[in-house]
């Protein structure tokens, strides 16, 4: 189930920053974070950390709030599929 949160969080950061259309290394910018380690939150190999969780927010112009509810209704629709 973990697992599935992680992908769920990597995949409402990536929607987010698709529609900025930004690349990984732009967003990481941003948020001042290492463009590789975007790349495995967006993959869902990490877990990252609440400040990491509000850096991307900030970045994306999103509350903490709006990107967590985006990612459990992602994982929601994973788990009834």
């Amino acid at each position: 189930m973990n697992n599935l949160l992680c992908l769920s969080f990597g995949q409402s950061v990536r929607r987010l920053r698709d529609a900025h259309s930004w690349s990984q290394e732009r967003l990481a910018e941003k948020a001042d974070l290492n463009r590789s380690y975007v790349g495995e939150i967006e993959r869902g190999s990490v877990i990252p950390s609440l400040l990491t969780v509000e850096k991307l927010a900030t970045a994306l112009d999103v509350t903490m709030s709006d990107l967590l509810v985006e990612c459990e209704q992602l994982r929601r629709l994973q788990i009834h599929e």
